[in-house]
């Protein structure tokens, strides 16, 4: 699942300023199976909201796998004649990069894997070792290719997309994208927990605020951190609230799936949050690192500067810990 991103700026920005010149702008509602809220300022009161019910419009069309009708979706069945959009080509060449920078821990084609596990649309199957052996031969990013004329290319016809681990993200850098746009400077968006923050709460004159949940509590809401945002993107990832039981073992089968091993990971991370310049690559990154032990993604954090992280992490006792870069710890308010 998505690790709830909490906007405090929604919560505790009640009124305006009488001296202020900046209006708090509101769009909030319903988009990509998850919510969104959108705070900008302006010195006028304004609407985007048929900009942006437009914006998640065409996002599904081009990468939902729940409407059979998406391009995605039809690509997934085996129609090879999809001519794709501008974005899922930018989706499709930014995971493709996060999947080598990740060493493969990052890959769309997991999907048939989600789906045969019983965290996608698809349909589940009873597995084993023998059937997920047999489903990894339809995962790796490796396997797949988008050409000179946005058609893609798979080695198999049976590969099977699911950008749903990026899409949020690219969501929110698509919404910076249309209100930069028309001019707004200063907003902070969220779609399903992400986050991109630009410029600052000039009503209050101080940057974005916001909280991360607490993984350990399941039924009422508590933050772990809260920190400040400026220019900045945030997406977290944890599997602490979306799994399944096995209602004859009692097994718990969480909803991240190793792309190497084909099986749920229940690792030692609770979740993990991540900072970079955009969020679909901060998206992408959290997802991965729920698939990683904690030292790989240590690893992977320190060779990628331009990251910033923060993991919460069982020790071998089960105390809760945690992990954050230098980075993060900068914007934690203590």
């Amino acid at each position: 699942m998505r690790l709830v991103v909490v906007c405090l700026i929604l919560i505790f920005a009640g009124c305006r300023n009488s001296e202020s010149k900046w209006v708090k702008n509101i769009s909030s509602g319903s988009a990509l199976g998850t919510s969104y809220n959108i705070t900008y300022l302006a010195t006028s009161e304004l609407s985007f909201e048929t900009e942006i019910d437009s914006l998640f419009q065409v996002l599904n069309q081009s990468m939902s796998t729940y409407i059979p009708t998406s391009d995605i979706s039809r690509i997934n069945a085996g129609d090879s004649t999809i001519v794709v959009d501008d974005m899922f080509r930018e989706v499709f060449e930014l995971s493709g990069k996060i999947f080598e920078a990740t060493e493969g821990y990052f890959d769309p084609t997991v999907g048939v894997l989600v789906n045969a596990w019983g965290f996608g649309p698809g349909k589940e199957l009873e597995m084993d070792s023998i059937k997920v052996d047999s489903l990894l031969d339809y995962v790796g990013f490796n396997k797949v290719a988008i050409k000179a004329d946005n058609r893609i290319k798979k080695s198999d016809p049976a590969i099977y997309f699911d950008f749903n681990a990026i899409a949020k993200g690219y969501a929110v850098d698509q919404l910076a994208v249309l209100l930069g746009n028309k001019g707004i400077t200063d907003f902070l968006i969220e779609v399903g927990g992400e986050l991109v923050a630009q410029g600052e709460n000039r009503i209050k004159e101080k940057r974005w605020v916001v909280a991360i949940d607490d993984p350990m509590m399941e039924e009422s809401r508590t933050y772990k951190r809260t920190l400040y945002m400026k220019d900045i993107a945030m997406a977290s990832s944890g599997n602490y609230r979306k799994f399944k039981i096995d209602p004859e073992t009692g097994a718990k089968y969480v909803h991240t799936i190793d792309p190497k091993t084909g099986f749920t990971r229940n690792s030692n991370i609770l979740a993990a949050s991540v900072l970079a310049s955009n969020c679909a690559t901060a998206d992408a990154f959290a997802t991965a690192f729920m698939a990683m032990d904690l030292e790989k993604t240590k690893t992977i954090l320190a060779q990628h500067k331009e990251l910033d992280g923060y993991i919460i992490y069982l020790d071998p006792e089960g105390n809760v810990l945690e992990y954050m870069t230098n980075g993060f710890k900068e914007n934690v308010l203590e």
